[in-house]
């Protein structure tokens, strides 16, 4: 558990000054938003050990004086968002935050304000959530950027899905350029000035997530800036409990949600070297849920992101301030609002330190097939709009936070995004790791697809954006891998000007395109060889195969049928409903819902539950469905030589030493808060105290023989260096 800074494997955002209720004593921290108390604030982080990153809003912000014409003499207020009715996007609450165009001017604007940044010091910068609602794209400037990119007079969005879909492509190619610009001149200026070697990263909500919501960001276009090195996966409580409809029932499934949303992050960044920190959120946007609600969600998300262990960084929350300063819903206290029950502080602290621990060389998936991949691209956000619409229908803006927010049953059937999870929901309810794959970066890199054998596509809910993915695909399938389609060819968005229905050759749709290359032009429902490959054809709307058991059958039953063509010992149907990892001596398990049994999971012990605020040793446990667990396995982890070592605590451990009568080491946390940590001990302990400020104090604590660990309990003290001191017998 002792480990450098420089790491930067687990972090956190905060827009206030330091303050030790929330020193959460993780890696990094990244200062929130740029005003005059700034540089202040980076100070007081820096001297409280913190590797310091600045972090912004590229879409929104404090940005008054631009948009009143205060910084260069011009009004910039026809560069906010707008409806169809004219009518400005606001983020939150306040009507002078709008959401912005990123015009070249705003971007120039932009970076005078990261210079400062820059100016002050800080390590890296995020730019978050650069993101144009599907519903805006009728502003002044929006229709300059028009003119400019297509040559054309603009054409208003709703009113056909090509002016849809051009009109989103537009949006995400602006933020791509503004990103590119900003990243490029700031690490110019950082090198120049400072001889510095700036970072910049982009905090992102996944594909899925920007799609459900009607949403477009650039996604996988940042790929292809050498200026970004990497992301933040903004996935959490808020944006995986949208409910979404599986076998006819619309409800939140939170764990499958942020199962499906991280497997989607982490193959952003494959292959690629960058860095991805996965973000988890004790609470979230929403301020009315209860306390145990919010626990409930933070472990079905944390259980969903240590299933995907390619990624070890995790921003371990944002605004820690609202967290363990805030005061919400409590079940226990009649609904009145209450600050953070003790055991959940205890219980965060010891997730958030074993995050720390997460690279893990020994990982595997126990009892299941292959990963089965669901193609995703770009352009599931440039379909968002049912177009066409009457003069008087405004499809609503949606970020999460207000369900009233559903204006129209159009708005719900585009929210619940059931093409996609028509395809994802009918197999992982099954205990099949799915995982949902960029299509895009088929194109970008030539041997993408070359770790998977089996995967599903439809283009009712996106669009090839080159014809380059079919070949690439015709090539994977006749090199023995299994293709599954599903799809009735009648999405509207099939009409949209592209490069299947341009030229001396068109096509009715994109899916004509691909089939023929494969040799099946004139396929139907069925399973057909392909070269050493196969090609599976379910020709009905993906959202029918969310829309009943017999849907979600169908495809079940199409794939176990590919399954079985392919003749792969590595891909046999094997359902199950759980799922379980290990990585290194942690065991992360979650059963299903929904799923094929009701029966529980049964873990065998000796385990340390990290989950449970007292880090009680079990000799076995037992999930229901809809739980899940984070486990650490004793014996596996257990040191050689009797060694003395930290399996997990609720502080930052320091400074460990060990001689012939005990050991002792640092400890460091937020102020006030009870902490525990469970460490491996050689011998049993006849004293244990605490020392803080000159003065020492002792400090309960319980030995197990069975397992040779010692549990401590102690208090978190600030301003001062706190040492935790354990005797044994000579």
């Amino acid at each position: 558990m002792v480990r450098n800074r420089s790491e930067e494997r687990t972090g956190f955002q905060e827009s206030g000054p330091y303050h030790p209720s929330y020193d959460l004593q993780t890696d990094f921290v990244m200062v929130y938003g740029i005003n005059d108390r700034m540089p202040e604030r980076i100070r007081q982080w820096r001297e409280h050990g913190y590797v310091v990153h600045l972090m912004t809003g590229v879409a929104w912000g404090q940005y008054q004086n631009y948009l009143n014409g205060e910084v260069d003499g011009r009004s910039h207020w026809d560069e906010a968002q707008t409806d169809r009715n004219g009518e400005r996007i606001i983020h939150g609450t306040t009507p002078d935050i709008p959401y912005m165009v990123p015009t070249i001017s705003y971007t120039n604007f932009l970076a005078s304000r990261i210079r400062l940044a820059v100016d002050a010091g800080v390590e890296a910068i995020h730019l978050e959530e650069p993101e144009f609602w599907v519903n805006g794209g009728y502003s002044e400037a929006f229709q300059r950027e028009w003119r400019l990119y297509y040559g054309e007079p603009w054409i208003p969005p709703h009113s056909t899905p090509d002016a849809q879909y051009r009109a989103s492509k537009l949006k995400a190619y602006l933020y791509t350029r503004s990103l590119d610009r900003l990243c490029s001149e700031m690490k110019d200026y950082a090198l120049t000035k400072y001889g510095k070697d700036l970072r910049f990263y982009v905090p992102t909500h996944s594909l899925i997530n920007y799609t459900q919501w009607r949403i477009v960001s650039p996604e996988s276009q940042l790929i292809e800036l050498p200026s970004v090195d990497g992301y933040i996966a903004q996935i959490w409580t808020g944006t995986s409990r949208t409910p979404n409809v599986y076998q006819g029932v619309r409800q939140e499934r939170t764990f499958e949600t942020a199962y499906l949303e991280y497997g989607i992050m982490q193959e952003l960044v494959r292959g690629t070297g960058r860095r991805m920190w996965f973000l988890h959120d004790p609470i979230e946007d929403n301020p009315n849920y209860s306390w145990t609600d919010y626990r409930e969600n933070y472990i079905r998300t944390v259980t969903a992101s240590l299933l995907h262990p390619a990624v070890s960084h995790y921003e371990v929350s944002p605004w820690p301030r609202r967290v363990f300063q805030g005061k919400y819903p409590s079940d226990d206290d009649g609904g009145n609002k209450v600050t953070i029950p003790p055991d959940y502080a205890t219980t965060l602290l010891n997730v958030m330190h074993t995050l720390g621990n997460m690279d893990q060389d020994e990982v595997s998936m126990e009892d299941t097939t292959e990963q089965i991949g669901i193609l995703l691209a770009d352009s599931a956000m440039f379909q968002r709009m049912t177009t066409g619409m009457d003069g008087n229908a405004v499809q609503s803006k949606y970020d999460g936070t207000d369900a009233e927010a559903i204006a129209s049953e159009e708005d719900q059937k585009l929210l619940d995004f059931s093409p996609f999870y028509g395809l994802a929901l009918p197999l992982l309810k099954h205990g099949i790791p799915v995982r949902p794959v960029q299509l895009d970066n088929v194109r970008r890199f030539a041997h993408y697809l070359k770790d998977y054998r089996v995967l599903l596509l439809s283009y009712e809910y996106m669009k090839p954006e080159y014809p380059e993915f079919h070949y690439a695909l015709v090539g994977w399938v006749r090199d023995g891998g299994a293709l599954v389609y599903v799809g009735d060819d009648t999405d509207p968005y099939h009409t949209v000007r592209a490069w299947w229905n341009e030229g001396d050759v068109k096509y009715s749709n994109a899916r004509e395109h691909l089939f023929e290359q494969l040799g099946l032009a004139e396929a139907g429902t069925g399973v057909y060889r392909a070269g050493k490959g196969v090609v599976s054809y379910l020709a009905q709307s993906p959202d029918s195969c969310a829309a009943s058991v017999e849907g979600a059958d169908a495809l079940r039953q199409i794939v176990i049928e590919t399954l079985d063509q392919l003749g792969d010992p590595d891909y046999r149907w094997l359902p199950k409903h759980y799922f379980q990892m290990r990585r290194g001596p942690y065991l992360v398990a979650s059963v299903l819902t929904e799923s094929i049994s009701d029966a529980p999971l049964t873990v065998p012990g000796p385990v340390i539950d990290l989950f449970d605020p007292s880090l009680s040793i079990l000799q076995e446990i037992r999930l229901q469905p809809g739980e899940q667990a984070f486990l650490y396995d004793v014996e596996k982890g257990r040191p050689s030589a009797d060694e003395v070592a930290c399996i997990a605590a609720s502080s930052r451990i320091e400074s460990l030493t060990v001689n012939g009568e005990g050991f002792a080491f640092t400890v460091r946390g937020p102020e006030g808060l009870n902490a525990i940590a469970r460490l491996y001990c050689p011998h049993e302990p006849i004293m244990a105290e605490l020392a803080a400020n000159g003065q020492t104090e002792p400090v309960a604590y319980e030995w197990n023989e069975a397992t040779r660990t010692v549990l401590l309990n102690y208090r978190h003290i600030s301003g001062t260096d706190v040492s935790i001191h354990v005797k044994w017998a000579a």
